[in-house]
C-alpha cells in the first residue's frame, strides 16, 4: 500500500476520512535521524539557585532527572501519539545546557528503519522540559517552555536541516 493519503493529503487520514496508521509496509529500511529542541525560560529566582551548570533541588539534580525523563519519553511515543509507529531506537540522548536565562534542550534520536524518528525526538525534548518546570516550580511557576521545534531529520524521504 505504501504511503497511502487522501485527496486532502494528510497521509494519516483515509480516502472516507478516517484515521489511520501509515502503512510503511513497502518502504527500505535506512538509518533515520531526528534532533528536536525545547526551551525552558527561568526567571531569575530560579537562575540564582544554579551553582554551576545544575540546580540540586530536594527531587534530585534537575537535569539529570529531565536528561532520563526525555529518553523514557522518546521510548514511548507511541503510547502518546496515537498513530506513530512503534520503533525499536538504536540511540537516544538528551543535552541540556544552561544558555543565559534559558534551559536549552536537544534530544537526537536515530533508528535503522522504514519510518522516521521525529516525533521521538520532539516528544524527548518536550517531557524533558516539561520536567525542568517540574523539577522548579517550587521557586517558582513563572517559567515559560517555549520553541519545541523540529531542527533536523535525515534518512527518509525528506531531509530538512
Amino acid at each position: 500500500m505504501g504511503n497511502d493519503s487522501n485527496a486532502s493529503g494528510f497521509t494519516h487520514l483515509d480516502a472516507g476520512g478516517q484515521p489511520q496508521m501509515v502503512d510503511v509496509g513497502a518502504k527500505a529500511e535506512t538509518l533515520r535521524t531526528a534532533v528536536a529542541e525545547s526551551r525552558v525560560h527561568l526567571p531569575p529566582v530560579i537562575l540564582q539557585q544554579f551553582t554551576g551548570q545544575d540546580l540540586i533541588t530536594k527531587k534530585g539534580s534537575v537535569f539529570q532527572t529531565a536528561i532520563i525523563a526525555g529518553i523514557m519519553a522518546a521510548k514511548k511515543t507511541p503510547e502518546l501519539i496515537p498513530l506513530c509507529h512503534t520503533l525499536l531506537l538504536d540511540n537516544c540522548k538528551v543535552d541540556i545546557q544552561l544558555q543565559e536565562e534559558e534551559v536549552v534542550i536537544r534530544c537526537t534520536v536515530r533508528t535503522t528503519g522504514k519510518t522516521g524518528v521525529e516525533m521521538e525526538a520532539l516528544t524527548g525534548a518536550s517531557v524533558a522540559a516539561l520536567t525542568v518546570y517540574d523539577m522548579c516550580k517550587a521557586f517558582s511557576h513563572e517559567m515559560v517552555i517555549r520553541q519545541t521545534k523540529l531542527i533536523s531529520k535525515s534518512g527518509g524521504k525528506h531531509d530538512i536541516g
